[in-house]
């Protein structure tokens, strides 16, 4: 795929004027590594418990050498655990959530995805591989208000092979902000970034109305 970048609208400082100052979209998520090791320990022994939900969860086809990715999915969320069968250990998951900030007719379409993986499995391309399967679902993804360090750099990494650009979310829908906004507007805790999957297009989400243009705000 040969992404081109989203067009910058650099009229759009205006359309915030209206909004009141709000936190920085930071790159500030911290999580302690016992908290992970931990959660990923439990979740293991339930993938391995005959009674419980998860031991129901499809076997996805092999990605990555040496590791098992299991799925299931409840109430259109799409969870993804990656196991390292020869260690006898959860690596990781993610969780493709639905994002109750759009409207019905949107929401269908995109995901909201989060993940969490040892340290161990940290930066091997294993959270990349498995948001690339989430956009080949037919998905779009669009980030949370703020990001870790690596997450930035994982979005970053899927930008340079599939569109990437800012969207706002207001009022139930997505408004689309252009590849380089002002900082402004990159700040505000409403702005998301949104990678568009296989499929779509930025002039197709558009034409079916998932995908907004911001607008100045009118002069007082």
């Amino acid at each position: 795929m040969n992404p081109q970048a989203l067009p910058p609208l650099p009229w759009l400082t205006g359309f915030f004027m209206r909004w009141p100052p709000r936190l920085e979209l930071r790159i500030d998520v911290q999580r302690p590594d016992e908290s992970i090791e931990r959660e990923l320990d439990t979740l293991h022994r339930r993938l391995h418990t005959a009674a419980d939900p998860l031991a129901t969860c499809a076997t996805l086809p092999g990605r990555l050498p040496g590791l098992v990715w299991r799925h299931r999915e409840a109430d259109g969320e799409h969870y993804v655990y990656v196991e390292d069968s020869a260690r006898g250990c959860l690596a990781g998951y993610t969780v493709f959530n639905r994002l109750i900030e759009v409207d019905r007719r949107t929401a269908p379409h995109v995901r909201a995805p989060h993940s969490r993986y040892a340290p161990a499995y940290q930066r091997r391309g294993i959270a990349t591989a498995v948001y690339e399967w989430g956009l080949e679902q037919g998905f779009c993804l669009v980030s949370g208000a703020r990001q870790s360090a690596g997450a930035h750099a994982l979005w970053l990494a899927l930008g340079r092979r599939f569109q990437l650009g800012y969207v706002a979310l207001h009022a139930r829908r997505m408004h689309y902000l252009g590849a380089q906004p002002p900082a402004a507007l990159r700040d505000d805790l409403s702005t998301r970034l949104l990678l568009i999957g296989p499929g779509w297009s930025l002039e197709r989400l558009q034409a079916l109305g998932l995908l907004q243009a911001a607008r100045p705000a009118a002069p007082p």
